[in-house]
């Protein structure tokens, strides 16, 4: 059905491949990859390679199980739709209001991050400010049309793309040229071994890794909420989602291998990002405004990100009656503004945080760690609704074009997986407190679903 010719209260699939596909890239690279590579390295040493690799698999086979659900039914517009029908309406709401949640609080990380990278160029500028101009700035794009959300992802994935690719083609130039730092250690490949072997730090090492690591992948099941407005589902839904392995392969375990055969990997300071310090290293003495270039633009796009998904949120909310009608309304441009402009008034509580904890990388941290234990659960709630459909619908699974690699065998695993890494977060003190209060979450939504029972008419 083309974009003309679709119902005035439905959204319109206005999103071209090439959106699609950048739009995959952009929520495969996370702001983790910029500001907390540096960190994971020192925690797990070379082996982090290993942890990216593994996470990516997993998160690999949950948006395979994503991809054949929202293409056996195209009534299908995101998860809680399909959670609402093959689990049940509790699934739908607690699935759509935590997908809400998560993107809010991951906004309002990002409009913390945007403030702080904003004062680097203009350090007596009020933080508030920025954060306030991004936020309506968002806003107004989103307003206009989906097309033009298109458009900014398009360019803001293309941006963290260029820089990724310039740092591998540096780092493994710097190996080939035989580069040696100013403290005496040369650039070679064996830096990823030489030093400890491959997992330096033990398996307490590795497994620490996965704590910071899962971080950087929150937001890449975007691809399936942004599937309900492109432009042949059948077609382009697929081509991002396959291509998903090599994005995090190059992305990812390239990137992060060529600072560490530059830089090894005991050298890399955790506060530091390793972009800004290769840079530097390999002679670009603007290596510090570009990153910081770089990482303003990756927190913009996670924002824009956020903004369009949780308005996509409230708007399925609405039509399965898990949230006000009002946020089921489209604009003239085919676009749920109600939606969109409470999700904006939520992001401005990152304003308040600015003013709450002084410290950036603290507030950050505690709402990320919220954010992925959350997004975890939204993951694992599209385990389940494949696992359930396989075993109620097997006449579909037969005729889809799309099936799911190891079925439901391989969405046990990745549920298991979860549940590891769940064990994994408890073990540290700072996302220890953040796993304490994330059940009180789930707490006010069963009170919330339990009125809304309690509301409903009989019928």
């Amino acid at each position: 059905m083309s974009a003309a010719a679709e119902p005035a209260n439905h959204l319109r699939r206005n999103l071209s491949n090439r959106h699609l596909q950048l739009i995959a890239i952009g929520g495969a690279i996370g702001t983790g990859l910029f500001l907390g590579s540096g960190k994971s390295i020192s925690v797990a040493g070379p082996s982090i390679l290993l942890v990216y690799v593994i996470i990516g698999v997993i998160l690999f086979f949950v948006m395979r199980a994503l991809g054949e659900l929202l293409l056996s039914n195209l009534e299908y517009k995101s998860f809680v739709d399909f959670s609402t029908d093959l689990i049940g309406p509790w699934a739908g709401f607690f699935c759509g209001w935590t997908y809400w949640f998560c993107w809010i609080v991951t906004g309002m990380a990002d409009m913390t991050a945007i403030a702080a990278y904003v004062r680097f160029w203009f350090p007596v500028l009020p933080p508030w400010i920025p954060a306030l101009l991004a936020v309506l700035l968002l806003l107004s794009l989103n307003l206009v049309t989906v097309r033009l959300f298109g458009e900014l992802e398009f360019w803001f994935a293309l941006i963290k793309i260029v820089a990724i690719v310039a740092l591998v083609i540096i780092g493994f130039g710097l190996v080939a040229w035989g580069f040696k730092s100013p403290t005496g250690h040369a650039a070679s490949v064996a830096n990823l071994w030489n030093d400890g072997g491959f997992f330096p730090r033990g398996w307490s090492g590795f497994f620490a890794g996965f704590q910071i690591a899962v971080f950087a992948f929150v937001g890449i099941e975007l691809v399936g909420t942004a599937a309900a407005e492109t432009a042949d589902p059948m077609r382009n839904l697929p081509r991002a989602v396959n291509s998903i392995p090599i994005r995090v392969l190059l992305f990812y375990v390239l990137a992060l291998a060529a600072i560490m055969t530059v830089t090894p990997w005991r050298m890399v300071v955790p506060s530091e990002s390793p972009f800004v310090q290769l840079f530097m290293l390999a002679g670009v003495p603007a290596a510090a405004s570009v990153i910081n270039f770089v990482v303003l633009t990756s927190a913009a796009s996670s924002a824009n990100s956020g903004i369009f998904s949780t308005s996509r949120m409230l708007y399925g909310l609405a039509g399965e009656h898990h949230a006000p009608r009002l946020f089921g309304r489209l604009s003239r441009a085919a676009v749920p503004s109600f939606g969109l402009w409470f999700s904006c008034i939520c992001l401005l509580g990152g304003v308040a945080l600015i003013y709450l904890i002084p410290n950036v990388v603290t507030a950050f941290t505690l709402i990320t760690t919220v954010s992925a234990v959350l997004f975890m659960f939204v993951w694992s709630l599209i385990l389940v609704s494949y696992i359930i459909y396989r075993r109620r619908r097997p006449a579909q699974h037969a005729a889809s074009i799309y099936k799911m690699p190891g079925g439901t065998a391989m969405c046990w695993v990745c549920l298991v997986f979860f549940a590891l890494v769940l064990a994994l977060l408890s073990l540290q003190p700072d996302t220890r407190a953040a796993l304490v209060a994330t059940p009180v979450w789930f707490v006010l939504l069963g009170l919330g679903y339990a009125w809304k029972r309690h509301r409903a008419p009989a019928n």
